[in-house]
């Protein structure tokens, strides 16, 4: 699988410095247990215009302890268990095969977050392009282990963490093939915790690894903010509507939402440009009429500024 320092490669798009932003469409469990709703959602992330839609995918058993299984609550299904209500909004192999074709159908990178080993044993029959380590799993050696050792890229998110623990888990699976998101796990998370400086403080560690950002706030301003300060890869949460039942939809951003923050990103993008001075061909007529300069030496500043030389 092809890589270089700061690049990595996710299905068909380059990831890292100098490629295009990778958009991720977090839909996780805002589905609530519906192909119905799935699917809409994955339609608004392609109208979007983003890369790739991601799951969360869990084996219930193993990831609710074992003393909340029996814990009644009441749900918009009735009054169930835990261990029920979880089971209820968790996709298997059968719904997890009809996105892997409805996703292909409509051309859009799709992969999950795995909460325990088995899930990642069932991902793995759909040849996913990369898996991605939810910030809970950090301090999960072995989980991380087991999504780095098929082979795929491991995106690791590093909310609810300290800087100790990130560096040891990045130590625990090597940083090949290896992309960090900035993340702070607060659901929706107010701006003043976000702390987007610690992007060019990951890229400043890791200058291998593509830098990227999950963010969890409820506007768009910040995941521009955090393409501005150098985040190769953005990963939202979307829904169909944030009053929607769920823990992740008040932090979700909506399609028309989504839309925005697409285009945003691209512009953002394109302006920052490579940092290098220069005259462009478009500002040539502004300097004739207003800068205190002859006019004949305006094309002489363009091409200097161009890196030519004008005879």
């Amino acid at each position: 699988m092809w890589s270089s320092p700061a690049v990595v490669k996710i299905g068909n798009r380059l990831v890292g410095d100098g490629e295009p932003v990778f958009v991720i469409a977090e839909i996780g469990i805002n589905h609530n247990g519906s192909l119905e709703i799935a699917k809409k959602l994955i339609d608004g992330a392609c109208l979007a215009g983003c890369d790739a839609v991601k799951f969360q995918k869990r084996t219930p058993e193993k990831c609710v302890p074992r003393d909340q299984w029996h814990i009644e609550r009441d749900t918009p299904w009735g009054r169930m268990t835990y261990i029920e209500y979880r089971h209820r909004v968790e996709f298997g192999e059968r719904e997890y095969a009809e996105i892997d074709r409805y996703c292909k159908e409509r051309g859009i990178l799709w992969f999950a977050s795995c909460w325990d080993e088995e899930s990642v044993e069932v991902m793995e029959r759909f040849d996913p392009p990369c898996y991605k380590a939810a910030s809970a799993a950090l301090t999960d050696h072995a989980l991380l282990r087991a999504m780095k050792a098929t082979g795929r890229p491991l995106i690791l998110s590093t909310g609810m963490s300290t800087m100790e623990e990130i560096e040891a888990a990045v130590a625990a699976v090597g940083q090949g093939r290896l992309l960090i998101a900035h993340a702070t796990s607060a659901y929706p998370c107010a701006p003043e915790q976000l702390n987007l400086r610690m992007i060019p403080t990951l890229k400043a560690r890791y200058p291998r690894c593509p830098i990227g950002y999950s963010g969890h706030e409820t506007g768009l301003a910040p995941s521009g903010a955090a393409v501005a300060l150098g985040a190769t890869f953005v990963e939202r949460h979307i829904t169909l509507d944030r009053a929607m039942w769920g823990t992740d939809q008040s932090a979700s951003v909506e399609i028309v939402g989504l839309v925005k923050l697409c285009a945003n990103l691209r512009d953002i993008e394109r302006s920052l440009g490579d940092g290098i001075k220069r005259v462009y061909e478009n500002e040539l007529a502004q300097r004739k009429k207003l800068a205190r300069v002859r006019p004949s030496e305006g094309a002489k500043v363009a091409a200097e500024a161009n890196g030519a030389h004008a005879d």
